[in-house]
């Protein structure tokens, strides 16, 4: 479900499961990856980056609407502990979105530093308007995209379910560069090791700092509440 290498203090979290779709699965590997990410004093930036056409899919939909009664809220809440833990996470991080990202998998790149989209294939979409649900954002996830977007690229995402292609996704500041497919990595690379090299400490007490009121709502122990 992940890959994770590390070379020269950085560290490359590959998802590999198909539409990298979050469910316990996928979570649990991501959280053991940041595990070992966060436990290794060599680490100096993460990247991370899915597979063939998908960065991630967003939540798995069939599984959380499958018998057993799952608890969804309880586990959107555990992804949203993810994203937090993403923000505030003591190296550089960059999302090397190399195809869809839709939903929570939209939302997991935002949770990142930096990121660069392939240019020449994969959306990223907050899809929610059209899926027609009584709990469409959760106040985390709502104040993660209010922090990392412009307002009206905020408000468009959100209200239209736009599908934005990585050329359209650069002027709209959802990414940060946009890089052909042999050439996404790379981008990605540099653009961490640019930031890599800060005093870890200090980096995680100032990007607790920085993001302490969409931490806080991520945190929430009961998203959908009012």
């Amino acid at each position: 479900m992940i890959d994770l290498k590390q070379e020269d203090g950085l560290c490359l979290l590959q998802m590999n499961s198909g539409e990298n779709r979050f469910n316990p699965e996928l979570l649990e590997a991501f959280e053991a990856a940041l595990d070992e990410v966060e436990a290794s004093e060599d680490t100096t930036a993460l990247v991370t980056t899915g597979e063939g056409k998908f960065y991630s899919n967003g939540l798995d939909l069939e599984w959380l609407m499958g018998p057993g009664g799952r608890d969804a809220e309880a586990f959107v809440s555990r992804v949203q502990r993810l994203f937090a833990r993403l923000l505030t996470l003591s190296v550089p991080t960059v999302a090397a979105i190399n195809g869809h990202a839709f939903g929570a998998g939209a939302m997991l790149a935002m949770a990142h530093d930096l990121r660069v989209m392939r240019e020449e294939r994969g959306y990223w979409c907050i899809p929610e308007v059209d899926l027609a649900t009584a709990r469409p954002l959760s106040r985390g996830m709502a104040s993660l995209l209010d922090l990392k977007l412009p307002t009206q690229t905020y408000h468009a995402c959100v209200l239209t379910a736009r599908r934005y292609p990585g050329l359209e996704a650069l002027p709209a500041g959802i990414v940060d560069r946009c890089a052909s497919k042999d050439e996404l990595l790379g981008v990605a690379r540099a653009m961490a090791l640019e930031r890599a090299g800060k005093h870890r400490p200090t980096v995680a007490v100032l990007k607790q700092r920085i993001f302490e009121p969409v931490i806080a709502a991520l945190n929430e122990t009961h998203p959908f509440s009012d």
